[in-house]
């Protein structure tokens, strides 16, 4: 019965990787673009991108869904229920992501900025190779342990009709009625694939220190 039923939902695991990459990849470059304007030197651009971060992370990914996929077809916008759960997580990724950056930013300190300007070194350059580095393996951990939360989060899509893993544990538990045999392998799945992601994480923040020299 285990056999049949991972066999089973195993052919949602495509789909949930999918949708969790393509949303962590749309909205981290939809936090760079929100982070700097958040730290723009312009008050109304500032006020704006605050107010959209503060706004989307308090409402419900579901609500956000469900706003998407039945809400926009009243303004003849109809998505396919992958495309609407990539836009919704998309929307709720950039929010956290651009926080997680801002971090990530803050705890470089102001002097090493000075230090690269005194070096004669130029504000691209001080950015690409100094900065961001240092802020990425700050940031990194906070990133695995987000996608892990949006992986988990994923499974919310099956309520619009998107076949992840989810999706294939309600309708074997449907038709075997092994409901909880069915959700155990689910969150096997989970467990497994979030292990995968912590690991990967592991070894790039090792990687990363040992190139910029962070014991």
């Amino acid at each position: 019965m285990i056999t049949q039923l991972l066999s089973s939902i195993v052919q949602g695991v495509g789909l949930t990787l999918y949708v969790t990459c393509a949303s962590l990849l749309f909205g981290g470059i939809g936090g760079l673009v929100l982070v700097g304007a958040a730290r723009s030197p312009i008050a109304p651009i500032r006020a704006i991108a605050t107010l959209y971060i503060n706004i989307v992370r308090v409402i419900p990914p579901i609500t956000w869904l469900f706003l998407i996929y039945f809400g926009l077809p009243q303004f003849a916008l109809r998505l396919t229920t992958i495309q609407a759960a990539i836009i919704g997580f998309s929307v709720i990724a950039s929010a956290f992501m651009a926080e997680i950056y801002r971090s990530g930013l803050l705890s470089i300190p102001d002097g090493q900025r000075e230090a690269a300007h005194a070096l004669g070194l130029s504000s691209v350059s001080t950015v690409g190779h100094i900065i961001t580095p240092q802020a990425f393996r700050v940031a990194l951990p906070a990133i695995a342990t987000y996608g892990i939360g949006l992986l988990k989060d994923s499974a919310l899509a099956s309520t619009i009709g998107v076949r992840e893993i989810t999706y294939y544990a309600q309708q074997s538990a449907k038709q075997t009625h092994e409901g909880l045999l069915s959700f155990v392998v689910a969150g096997a799945l989970y467990i497994v694939i979030s292990l995968i992601v912590a690991l990967i994480s592991r070894r790039v923040d090792l990687t990363l220190r040992r190139k910029i020299g962070v014991a």
